[in-house]
C-alpha cells in the first residue's frame, strides 16, 4: 500500500497496513530545500520542488500546496508585501466600505501574474512528479477566512453586527472565486482541496452557522460535485463548533491541539468522516525531545485506534523544529 493509497483508504474507513502521516508543512519545507519562504511563497514550482524533497526524506504520505492566505487578495488587486521569511500580507485592506466592494471584479485567473494561476501551477506540478504514490492536495481559504483578508480580521468581525447584509454581499462574492479556485487546482489532478478557515475559530457558534458554515457547504459541494474530496481545518479552539462544522460535508477534518482528541473522534467518526491531528506544534515538537515527541504522537494513535485517522500536529510544523524530533513524529506509525 503506498502513500495515496493509505490515505484514500483512511478516508473511506477501510483497512489500512499503517496509521497516515499528514502534516502541514510550509515553511519547515521550504528551510529544507534551502530557498527563502518569498521565493517558496511567490514561485509555485519552488513550493512544488519544496514539498516533494520532503517526502524524498521523511515518512510523510501526503503534501500540500499551501503557503498563504493572501492568493485570492492578490488577485483582486491588493498591494502585497513579500517578507523574505515570512508569509506575505496585505498593506492595506481592500474592502473597508460598501464602495470598495461594488468596485471589485473577479479575477482574471489565466494572468500569467496571478497567485491563483501560480498555486495551480504548483500543484500540477506536485501530482505530476509524485501524485502516482503520494496524496497531494491543493489549498484554499473558505470564504469566511478570505473575507477576514481583503477587510481586515477585526474590521470584519465588526461587520457581522454592524452590516451583515454587506457581510453577507462579500462573503457571497468571495464563495464563487473560491469555488473556482478549487475546480482550477481539480482540473489540474489534486484529488482533495485542503481548505482553511482560521478566523471562523474566533466567532460564536450562532455566527458560524450564518457567516461561515453556509459557504463552507458551498464550496465542498462544488469539490464533490466535480468528484473532488475536501479537508477542511479549522485553526484554534474549536471544540464549541464541532457539532456544526461536520454538518459542512468535508470528507477529512484538521482538529488543533487546543480541542480534546476524542471528543472530536467521536463527532467526526460518527459521522463516518476522518479525523487529522493532534499534537502540539510548539511543546510536542518544536520545544520536544525526539523521545517526547514520538510519545506525544503515540498517545494520539492509541486514542485513535480503530478509527479513520491521519496523525499530524495540530497546525502547522515550525521550521525550526530539528530533522531529528520531525523524524521521530513521522516514524512513531511504524512501531
Amino acid at each position: 500500500m503506498n502513500s495515496k493509497e493509505r490515505c484514500f483508504v483512511a478516508i473511506e474507513g477501510g483497512k489500512i497496513d499503517r496509521v497516515p502521516v499528514f502534516p502541514l508543512l510550509m515553511r519547515f519545507a521550504s528551510r529544507r530545500h534551502s530557498v527563502t519562504y518569498r521565493d517558496y511563497v511567490t514561485n509555485g514550482s519552488v513550493m512544488a520542488e519544496s514539498q516533494i524533497r520532503v517526502t524524498e526524506n521523511f515518512n510523510v504520505d501526503a503534501i500540500t500546496g499551501c503557503s498563504d492566505a493572501f492568493r485570492v487578495s492578490a488577485d483582486l488587486g491588493g498591494e502585497m508585501v513579500y517578507p523574505l521569511e515570512l508569509p506575505p500580507y496585505l498593506s492595506k485592506p481592500l474592502i473597508t466600505c460598501e464602495s470598495d466592494f461594488n468596485r471589485l471584479r473577479k479575477p482574471d485567473y489565466s494572468s500569467p501574474r496571478s497567485r491563483m494561476n501560480d498555486r495551480t501551477r504548483g500543484v500540477s506540478e506536485m501530482v505530476r512528479n509524485a501524485g502516482d504514490h503520494c496524496f497531494v492536495l491543493g489549498w484554499v481559504d473558505m470564504p469566511f477566512a478570505e473575507a477576514c483578508s481583503v477587510c481586515g480580521v477585526s474590521e470584519f468581525m465588526m461587520m457581522l453586527y454592524t452590516d451583515p447584509l454587506l457581510a453577507h454581499k462579500i462573503l457571497n462574492f468571495l464563495t464563487g472565486i473560491v469555488i473556482d479556485f478549487c475546480l482550477m487546482q481539480l482540473d489540474a489532478s489534486a484529488p482533495m482541496i485542503g481548505s482553511g478557515d482560521a478566523a471562523a475559530s474566533l466567532i460564536s457558534p450562532e455566527l458560524y452557522r450564518e457567516f461561515a458554515l453556509p459557504y463552507e457547504q458551498q464550496v465542498i459541494e462544488a469539490v464533490h460535485s466535480k468528484g473532488g474530496l475536501v479537508k477542511l481545518h479549522i485553526c484554534g479552539d474549536t471544540s464549541s463548533l464541532l457539532p456544526y462544522m461536520v454538518k459542512s460535508g468535508a470528507d477529512l477534518y484538521n482538529v488543533d491541539h487546543m480541542v480534546d482528541l476524542s471528543e472530536a473522534l467521536e463527532t467526526y467518526n460518527s459521522h463516518l468522516k476522518c479525523t487529522k491531528g493532534n499534537i502540539n506544534p510548539v511543546s510536542a515538537m518544536l520545544h520536544a525531545t525526539p523521545e517526547q515527541c514520538s510519545e506525544a504522537a503515540r498517545k494520539c494513535l492509541l486514542l485513535a485506534a480503530e478509527k479513520r485517522f491521519m496523525l499530524s500536529p495540530g497546525c502547522e510544523v515550525p521550521a525550526e523544529i530539528s530533522d531529528e524530533t520531525f523524524s521521530a513524529f513521522c516514524n512513531s506509525v511504524l512501531y
